[in-house]
Parts: C-alpha cells; sequence; structure tokens
C-alpha cells in the first residue's frame, strides 16, 4: 500500500514536471540563496517538509578559494543523512560554497521514520549526485529514481557498496540481541533485512568517501585533483581515529556492551572486536522491552560485572533505569552513544562533524569499557 502510494506521488511529480518544463533534462537553478526552515518545528507528516539547502556557506576551518582558483563545475547534491552530508562538504572542501548540497532528512526525524515529500522529489529528480543509505527504510528511493528528470545522474547506494561486508539487523533471541565479536555476511536472500547504520564504521566511512570523491571528479573534472587531495587528507584523519579505537580496545578491561536501546552501533563494534546485548535489533520499531528482556539484561550486567548501560542519544532513559533497577547493584551509570540519526544542518553550522561525533563516541566508548 505505502509502495503504491509512493508511485502515484512519483508519477504526480512527473507530470507537473513535464507540464512546467519544455526540456526534460532541465537541470536546478544554483542561485547562491540559502534556503532555510527558521521555525524550528518539525512539520507534521503531511505537509511540505522544507529542505535546506546550503550554499556559500563553509565552516569555519575551510578557506575560501583565491581569485585565481578553479571553483568548478555548478553542481546539485543531495544526501539523505549527516554523515554523507559531513563526508561531501569535507571532499569539496573550499569549493563547497560553489555547489548547491541538499541534506534531506534535516528536521530531527531519523532514517527510519522518514518519507519524502513532493519538494524532496523534486530535489532527488534533478540533481547531479544522489547518495542514500540503499536498506529497507529507503524502500521508496527506487520509484523516486525510476522518474527522475536528470537521466545522467551518478547515484551512490552506500549498501551496495558495502557488498558481503553488509550485516543483517539479526531478531531478538533470549529476550535481546545476541553477543557478537565478528562479522556475519549476508546472502542473496530477499527475506534479509540489512542493518543500516553502515555509517558508524570508520572503515566503512574510508569506502564511502572514496567513492564519493570518485563521483565528484568525474561530475567534475577540472577539480579531480583538489577532491582527491581532500579525500587523501580525510582518510588520514579516519585511519587515525580508527587506530585510536584499536588502541583503547586493547588496553580497555572489558570487552562487552549493554544496551537498553536499539543497536544501531554494530558495525563500530564488529569492527574492533567487542560483544554485546541489547533490548532491540538496531532497525527496530519497538520502544517497550519486554519483562522477559528486562530480565535478560539485568542477568547479563549481574553475570559481567558491568558498570554502565549504554543508550542512543535520542533514547529517553527509562529502559535503562528499569534495567538498571533490576540488576543486583542497581548503581550502574548510563552512558550515551551518538548514532547521528538526527543530526542536521544546525549541527554542523555549530561545529558538528562526522569525525567530532566519532570521537565523541571513543570517549564514552573508553569510559564503558574501563579503559586503563
Amino acid at each position: 500500500m505505502k509502495r503504491s502510494l509512493f508511485i502515484l506521488l512519483v508519477s504526480l511529480f512527473t507530470i507537473i514536471s513535464m507540464v512546467g518544463c519544455n526540456q526534460i533534462n532541465t537541470l536546478p537553478n544554483t542561485s547562491p540563496d540559502i534556503s532555510t526552515d527558521t521555525s524550528g518545528n518539525s512539520p507534521a507528516p503531511s505537509q511540505e517538509r522544507p529542505t535546506q539547502t546550503v550554499q556559500g556557506t563553509t565552516p569555519e576551518t575551510l578557506r575560501q578559494p583565491g581569485p585565481d582558483e578553479p571553483t568548478g563545475k555548478s553542481l546539485s547534491i543531495v544526501s539523505t543523512i549527516f554523515p554523507q552530508y559531513d563526508w561531501v562538504l569535507q571532499i569539496l572542501g573550499d569549493r563547497a560554497g560553489f555547489k548547491d548540497l541538499t541534506l534531506l532528512i534535516n528536521n530531527r526525524i531519523d532514517l527510519h521514520n522518514y518519507q519524502p515529500a513532493v519538494s524532496d522529489i523534486a530535489k532527488i529528480s534533478t540533481c547531479d549526485l544522489f547518495i542514500y543509505v540503499g536498506g529497507e527504510s529507503d524502500e521508496w528511493v527506487e520509484a523516486v529514481l525510476g522518474q527522475a528528470i536528470n537521466r545522467d545522474m551518478v547515484v551512490i547506494n552506500l549498501l551496495e557498496l558495502l557488498g558481503d561486508s553488509a550485516l543483517n539487523d539479526e531478531p531478538l533471541e533470549d529476550g535481546s540481541s545476541h553477543s557478537h565479536h565478528h562479522h556475519h555476511h549476508h546472502h542473496a536472500d530477499d527475506e534479509d533485512e540489512y542493518d543500516e547504520h553502515v555509517w558508524l564504521s570508520l572503515k566503512n566511512a574510508i569506502v564511502f568517501c572514496t567513492a564519493i570523491s570518485d563521483a565528484l571528479s568525474s561530475l567534475d573534472p577540472e577539480l579531480s585533483e583538489v577532491y582527491e587531495a581532500n579525500l587523501a587528507a580525510y582518510i588520514e584523519r579516519l585511519s587515525a581515529l580508527d587506530k585510536d579505537y584499536v588502541l583503547a580496545v586493547t588496553e580497555a578491561n572489558g570487552n562487552t556492551l549493554l544496551f537498553a536501546d536499539r543497536f544501531p552501533f554494530r558495525y563500530m563494534l564488529c569492527d574492533y572486536g567487542l560483544n554485546y546485548y541489547a533490548a532491540f535489533p538496531g532497525c527496530s520499531a519497538e520502544t517497550e522491552a519486554s519483562f522477559q528482556t528486562v530480565v535478560f539484561l539485568a542477568r547479563k550486567i549481574d553475570e559481567l560485572g558491568l558498570v554502565s548501560v549504554m543508550v542512543t542519544e535520542s533514547a529517553d532513559q527509562s529502559i535503562a533505569g528499569t534495567i538498571i533497577r533490576s540488576s543486583r547493584a542497581r548503581n550502574q551509570q548510563i552512558l550515551v552513544l551518538d548514532s547521528m540519526q538526527s543530526s542536521n544542518t544546525e549541527d554542523w553550522q555549530r561545529g558538528v562533524t562526522y569525525l567530532s561525533v566519532m570521537e565523541s563516541n571513543l570517549r564514552v566508548l573508553k569510559e564503558a569499557l574501563n579503559y586503563r
């Protein structure tokens, strides 16, 4: 039913676009205006949700190119989630102010609850580069791309880039998500649901940023050397942080995390051989833990002598409190790991980046694992 409604919506947009355009391959206007929603309120699902288009805006750490430096081709780039948006900015570097860059999911809702408005479909339909995750939450994308006006659009699907390295979003067992310390490869099974939180692996980020740089270079060859140099510098920072994670895990006294919440950090923990238990899988829509789950997780706290219970940035922490009160010690601290699922352009303007969040997560991880 939902898919049929999307196809109808996309078809309606296509008809409107063809009526309003003399040429079907007309590219978007790349004027220097900045479109913003200053209300701070999230529109109701039935309303148009404005997306913010950032032009002429770069972080303070990025300089503007000199008067004799090329600014490259005008491009329209659409990213669905914050990490992609920041990666594009890091690779564009000081040329970011000359591109039309849109963060689609930009009003504090997460990937799993997002549905595109007509204005979102219009933005995607005419863009030059579209980047999305590619999991079950993005099932709407196929219909939108099938009716896209710009047939030369470059599309990056993060899950497709991972191939056999993508992980299944496993069902609950024994009242909680399983404990793991290794990768589980996916197979060609239409019944599988893959863990969509691929950006929470620094190793994956290197793969994704390389693909983004390649795409930008193919679309804007005049600046290919700039993009490649920016990519190399950024990969160096990603790799350095990855080594910091390895060192922290190696020198920690613990190797298990317990999440009283959804568990979007499987890629991260699998990268470093950490075990985990969780109330819900990463893509779960559940918000209420069963009695069985609470008891199971409380017993795991006692059994492993855990001093911390983990939640994500969007949790109300009520489940964590219940699990702690059900343990013997009843004195565990609640620690928050940030999955960046509600991060937006306002955060970026305040200096929040993919790397800054992952650095913050490392500090939390050290505390949770009783780092020496």
